[in-house]
């Protein structure tokens, strides 16, 4: 098995990860609007985010609104909700597998499993990261902060299941670290030609 540091770092990248997928989630800033072309408006910017629209006075004030019915948003929204959800649940799902597969933890005592163990919390890590690329670009829209923070979770998701997967390996050859004896009556022959 990887050193107990690999799995620490890789446990400190899924948890920044997994909060980077809350954050991207629950945040409206996904879709901001744009000043750019006739469209130079900046008493007011619109946010649109995976729950919620909001307007952003220039004053400092900020009304936002839930979406009406789940049946009227459009299929990308849906998909980004769906897969943003499903990343968390993978990666809160492989960290907990990851602390019981883990070499600084004994929540599993037998130390043959525990790579098996960190190896499925690695592709987890690398299962939770997202990408939709059928989004289409809307008009006048700019990428909102949620979109970068998504990115960063995913490639802090990916480097963290990839060090898991490349060092979680079991020790092929070996015997457990036990050395048989035989006693002379039980010693194997050698037979030399």
């Amino acid at each position: 098995m990887g050193s107990v540091g690999v799995q620490i770092v890789c446990v400190a990248l899924g948890v920044l990860g997994l909060i980077g997928t809350i954050v991207c989630c629950v945040v409206p800033r996904w879709k901001v609007s744009s000043f750019t072309g006739s469209n130079i408006v900046t008493a007011q910017s619109s946010q649109e985010g995976l729950w919620m629209n909001c307007v952003v006075q220039s004053t400092g004030q900020q009304q936002c609104k839930n979406y009406d019915s789940l049946l009227v948003l459009p299929s990308d929204l849906q998909a980004a909700r769906a897969m943003t959800i499903i990343a968390g649940m993978f990666s809160c799902l492989s960290l907990l597998i990851l602390f019981c597969g883990a070499d600084f933890t004994t929540c599993v005592q037998n130390e043959d499993a525990k790579p098996k163990i960190s190896l499925v919390a690695g592709v987890g890590l690398l299962l939770a990261d997202f990408n939709n690329p059928l989004v289409p670009q809307t008009q006048k829209k700019e990428l909102g902060a949620c979109i970068f923070i998504g990115w960063a979770a995913g490639v802090l998701l990916l480097l963290g299941g990839g060090l898991l997967c490349c060092f979680s390996r079991p020790n092929s050859g070996s015997s457990g670290g036990t050395a048989k004896y035989y006693s002379n009556s039980s010693a194997p022959s050698k037979n030399y030609v």
